[in-house]
């Protein structure tokens, strides 16, 4: 089978990966027959899903994403349902057995990051308190998924060979170690909003899209906007979407940059990523 999309190659290294992979055209011809969608190309980015334009028997424009099995995807659909299109896409139907989600499609669909830092910082202000209504189960809690963190940061950091200063190591537990506990109100939260997962629509300026949800603190929800390199790699403008955000949102600005660091260094060892947690650690 040829490989559906480059950027999930790297699925070729994992044994449920390539298992996936051979099932994934099946898995499209049968949700393209499910809700009788004429299927456009894949769009240009894909890393745990296969996602593309498609238009159903009616005309109405969709699009089709049928996900990779993992951890961190599984409860998308349901954020999207909670939501019910305030903020969000709207999701048409879901197709657990296949992790197949049918959803509304932003058109003209550019990405938030284009838009500028000044434009992408108010419009991520806005869309923040809309998202965070009263949620728990189902979706994991932020104290779990940090410990899941905590479990493995220092055993992936010594079998990388030490890619970055180990003080944000120490850091990261530490945060979780201390916020983890002490938490305030818990509200559904979305730990992977940025501007490229932010479309411009036609139903609302912005919708957010591919959300990673969990239930937790307000203030966490900075971290995937703070350390977004699209937005403006520079100390300045990392402490800028720090201190804006935080003031602008009444949240607590230590608990959201601590939170930052451990996301930061536990979601990845990427040179800006890191240089965004290390210019935090002493702000």
């Amino acid at each position: 089978m040829g490989l559906p999309h480059p950027g999930l190659a790297w699925l070729l290294d994992l044994e449920d990966g390539r298992a996936w992979l051979e099932r994934l055209p099946r898995l499209v011809s049968e949700c393209a027959e499910r809700w009788a969608l004429a299927l456009g190309d894949p769009y240009e980015y894909a890393m745990a899903s296969l996602a593309m334009p498609a238009t159903r028997a009616d005309g109405t424009p969709v699009v089709l994403k049928v996900q990779y099995p993992d951890r961190e995807g599984t409860r998308e659909a349901e954020a999207l349902r909670r939501w019910d299109g305030d903020g969000a896409v709207r999701l048409l139907d879901h197709d657990p057995d296949r992790w197949a989600l049918l959803l509304e499609r932003c058109e003209p669909g550019t990405h938030l990051g284009l838009a500028g830092p000044e434009v992408a910082i108010e419009v991520l202000a806005d869309l923040l308190p809309r998202l965070w209504i009263e949620a728990d189960a189902p979706f994991t809690r932020l104290e779990d998924e940090a410990a899941w963190w905590a479990s493995t940061l220092e055993a992936d950091w010594e079998r990388e060979g030490g890619p970055f200063p180990r003080r944000l190591v120490d850091e990261a537990l530490s945060a979780i170690e201390e916020l983890a506990p002490t938490q305030p109100e818990r509200v559904l939260l979305n730990q992977d909003l940025h501007g490229d997962n932010v479309l411009a629509a036609t139903r609302e300026p912005w919708l957010v899209i591919d959300p990673k949800p969990l239930v937790g603190e307000r203030a966490f929800s900075l971290a995937p906007i703070v350390w977004s390199y699209e937005l403006g790699h520079s100390r300045e403008a990392v402490l800028t979407r720090l201190d804006r955000l935080s003031e602008q949102l009444g949240l607590d600005r230590e608990r959201a940059r601590r939170w930052t660091i451990a996301q930061t260094v536990a979601w990845s060892s990427d040179g800006p990523h890191i240089e965004a947690a290390t210019w935090l650690l002493d702000a």
